[in-house]
């Protein structure tokens, strides 16, 4: 009764605009997850041949690292005879004593992308990939995006993913090991889904965000909706964090609580310089700013100035 109380109040209606903020980005990649482990931050942008990793201090200063995995290291990735392959969208996660790496595997046409897992020795590899692809897309489903969330109550993990053209979401437990498949949990495909789902905890309320839009335009941004648990059912919560005149098409993007501070912070990745509508060209640019909850759980809306 107490949950069906809370998320009838949660969400009831949507947070003001919060008040505006300026954040300077911090360097060009894009679909960062982020993570603090060893007195340090850690971000994984999306790659092209390799797939490699920053670090920071102070999440203000930022040094590239060693690449953690690359194509030539993942020995099923020419198995679909595509001509050309790429990695993208990867997610870092410690669980179980360990560390586990996931990424997508495309091109997603005319074969299907794949999702790989590679095992790290720690936050800054190196990384071994499991050696066959842990899922693979096909009958309108794209294999990318990958997100990887242990729930805090019962210690299972979770795998998000899917997105693009598919416009679909799926979900997957994993098995203890983290490489592999336990079983597929169905459910909702939230509302104005297109890709990039991340999934973080809070306070009893899971949080399901995922970017809308075109990747590559001004209406690319980033929704989200609460549920009790980390399959839904959901109840969602509109826009989260949209473009404005200065920085366009913000999102495919990772929450993380800073024990440092104690606060919440999103990172993602924007459109800067840019004007009109798009298709924008050029690179994009890696933001982090806090967050706040209002005190019925609700996100405040996120406003980048």
């Amino acid at each position: 009764m107490r949950g069906a109380m809370l998320l009838a109040v949660l969400l009831a209606v949507l947070p003001p605009a919060a008040s505006a903020q300026e954040v300077k980005s911090v360097f060009a990649g894009a679909d960062p997850d982020i993570a603090f482990a060893e007195d340090r931050y850690w971000i994984y942008p999306t790659g092209g041949d390799g797939l490699s990793v920053w670090s920071s201090p102070d999440k203000a200063k930022w040094t590239r690292g060693e690449t953690l995995i690359r194509l030539r290291d993942i020995a099923w990735a020419d198995d679909d005879r595509a001509p050309r392959h790429f990695l993208w969208a990867p997610d870092m996660v410690a669980a179980n004593g360990g560390w586990y790496f996931y990424y997508s595997v495309g091109p997603q046409n005319p074969t299907p992308s794949r999702i790989g897992v590679a095992v790290c020795k720690g936050p800054a590899g190196p990384c071994t990939d499991s050696g066959k692809p842990l899922v693979t897309g096909g009958k309108g489903f794209e294999a990318i995006d990958p997100a990887v969330f242990v729930d805090p109550k019962t210690r299972i993990p979770y795998l998000y993913a899917g997105g693009s053209a598919g416009a679909t979401l799926r979900v997957w437990a994993l098995k203890p090991d983290m490489v592999s498949i336990d079983h597929e949990v169905k459910v909702d495909t939230p509302p104005n889904f297109t890709e990039g789902a991340f999934m973080h905890y809070r306070k009893g309320i899971y949080y399901l965000s995922w970017s809308a839009g075109q990747w590559n335009a001004s209406n690319y941004q980033v929704h989200y909706a609460v549920a009790l648990s980390p399959t839904g059912p959901w109840r969602y919560g509109g826009p989260l964090l949209v473009g404005d005149t200065r920085y366009r098409g913000p999102g495919h993007h990772a929450f993380f609580e800073d024990p440092k501070d104690g606060k919440w912070y999103i990172a993602y990745h924007r459109w800067e310089g840019q004007t009109g509508n798009g298709p924008y060209q050029g690179e994009r640019r890696i933001a982090i700013q806090p967050i706040e909850y209002r005190a019925d759980g609700v996100i405040e809306t996120i406003r980048m100035r």
